[in-house]
């Protein structure tokens, strides 16, 4: 095997890491340019009265314990 130090194969290695750094750049610098950033309105939700609030946030939490007590059974037997 010949040492690509003395044999001037170097040259050739340094050039295709350089060309793979400098697409790299290039990409890098196109997606930048061609991405658009959308600016996004701030949500104001409307608030209710605290009792009715609080009230419907139990049912909600009821519901999701029905919903999910029913699909998981147990086994009879750990392992």
């Amino acid at each position: 095997m010949q040492n690509p130090f003395e044999s001037g194969h170097i040259k050739n290695y340094i050039l295709a890491y350089v060309s793979v750094v400098v697409i790299m750049v290039l990409f890098f610098v196109a997606s930048t340019l061609f991405h658009d950033v959308k600016s996004v309105d701030k949500k104001e939700f409307a608030l209710t009265q605290e009792g009715n609030n609080s009230l419907h946030k139990k049912r909600v939490v009821k519901n999701l314990f029905d919903i999910n007590s029913s699909s998981f059974k147990l086994m009879k037997k750990s392992y």
